[in-house]
């Protein structure tokens, strides 16, 4: 990606926007605008859906305007807006909202991890990539505050939080502190020119995030929730529904990597850093099979049908 950053001046403060998929009131988000804040080393921006958008992906808003609206957040420039996580990140970048574009952007701090194929479904690494897609260094950072649940004791604490106004208090400022030698790190190789342009950076932190092992680049694995579909009525019920059907998403289990990746080392207490690029590539052995097959299957179709040739 083309680096827009480039004319920054290394003696200014490093610029950083934040955004988030778990909306502008979410802890996570505020402990890691207060703790950036706090170390006077940087002007921080946030531009942040008014909503929760957890798991809207990369889905943006293209037939509506944006209703974008002023919030106060101690010692940064802040925005709510209706849009998604990739809307915010486009617009914070954009020049339009703020006057200039930001060093780096950060998405986060999300509540659950978001390792392996969850980034695809992940609203939180969306706008670290929709950062990425206009040119602008980015990181996306979870806190797997769920670490060690059981299935059962995961959903319970699901349908706790559905229940609640406020999201749960955990360790966020810690998580936020943990990520600074990271951030100050990726700030001062812009500054020089020095930073790789050909990702972004997917973090995950761990449960108890005060007594990490340290920080370990790693690779993405395929660690994933298992879903299944169960039908129900209004009141939450399975039944019979004479006008239409309702059906709601329910976790049956999780498939977990047992090879070196971003969710073993995080599940080992390890901060895992992931760099993440835009397309994903398939498997080697995927790859030949259907560089054998296809012209295999042509030629079969050639001769049962001469008017292809």
């Amino acid at each position: 990606m083309e680096n827009v950053t480039d004319s920054k001046s290394k003696g200014e403060k490093g610029t950083i926007l934040v955004t988030n998929d778990d909306g502008i009131q979410a802890p996570g988000l505020n402990a890691l605008v207060s703790v950036l804040v706090s170390t006077h080393r940087f002007n921080v921006l946030v531009c942040a859906p008014q909503l929760e958008m957890s798991a809207v992906s990369h889905s943006i808003t293209w037939r509506q305007p944006l209703r974008v609206e002023k919030v106060e957040m101690d010692g940064a420039t802040a925005f709510k807006t209706s849009g998604t996580p990739a809307d915010c990140a486009s617009l914070g970048v954009s020049s339009v909202l703020f006057p200039s574009v930001p060093d780096l952007v950060i998405s986060g701090i999300n509540q659950g991890s978001n390792c392996g194929y969850h980034t695809v479904y992940s609203g939180t690494t969306a706008g670290a990539r929709e950062a990425f897609l206009n040119g602008v260094p980015a990181i996306s950072i979870s806190y797997d505050c769920y670490g060690g649940l059981s299935l059962e004791e995961f959903e319970k604490m699901l349908r706790v939080e559905a229940g609640s106004k406020t999201k749960m208090n955990y360790e966020y400022e810690a998580a936020a502190k943990a990520c600074l030698p990271i951030i100050s790190g990726i700030i001062a190789e812009i500054k020089n020119n020095t930073y790789p342009q050909g990702c972004f950076l997917n973090m995950d932190l761990p449960k108890d995030i005060a007594n990490h092992k340290g920080y370990k680049v790693t690779k993405q694995g395929k660690s994933t929730m298992k879903i299944r579909w169960k039908q129900i009525t209004s009141n939450g019920q399975p039944s019979e529904i004479d006008h239409h059907l309702l059906f709601r998403r329910q976790l049956s289990g999780f498939q977990v990597d047992i090879d070196e990746s971003d969710h073993k080392s995080l599940q080992e207490g390890y901060i895992s850093i992931t760099p993440l690029g835009i397309l994903t590539h398939p498997d080697k052995d995927c790859k030949a099979y259907f560089e054998d097959w296809l012209p295999n299957l042509i030629q079969q179709h050639q001769s049962h049908n001469p008017l292809l040739d």
